[in-house]
């Protein structure tokens, strides 16, 4: 199976942070399953440490590709079509972040799991989204 790990999840990761769940630990430990960091969740990292929603003390940004390569995740990219197709996606009030949306939407359209701690993905199920946590 490919799972997507949201921008937390990531950030967890790297940290070895206590916050993530048994259920994500598993899957990412898991050598039988491939983990994917979309350059979605890079791009929403170096936007909110400049605004200074973010901020990260344990590791420098630029290493992040390096930290991925190390627990064995793959980066990918975002694909045009997905960037344009992602209009698709329906509003949901408590979805309003850009940088989330474009993350379900790739997740729905590649049939990847997304792995997140966010309860209100539960109402994308219907639009076809995979996750757990």
């Amino acid at each position: 199976m490919k799972f997507v790990l949201d921008t937390r999840t990531l950030l967890w990761s790297i940290g070895k942070s206590d916050a993530l769940s048994p259920d994500a630990q598993e899957i990412i430990k898991d050598g039988n399953h491939d983990i994917l960091i979309s350059a979605v969740s890079l791009w929403e990292i170096s936007v909110k440490l400049r605004l200074g929603t973010l901020v990260i003390n344990s590791f420098e940004i630029k290493d992040i590709p390096y930290y991925c390569k190390e627990l064995g995740f793959t980066l990918i990219p975002l694909d045009p079509l997905e960037a344009l197709e992602s209009a698709h996606l329906p509003p949901k009030a408590m979805h309003q972040d850009p940088f989330e949306r474009m993350l379900l939407y790739q997740c729905i359209r590649n049939n990847y799991t997304l792995i997140s701690p966010n309860r209100t993905l539960r109402f994308y199920k219907e639009d076809g989204l995979k996750y757990l946590w």
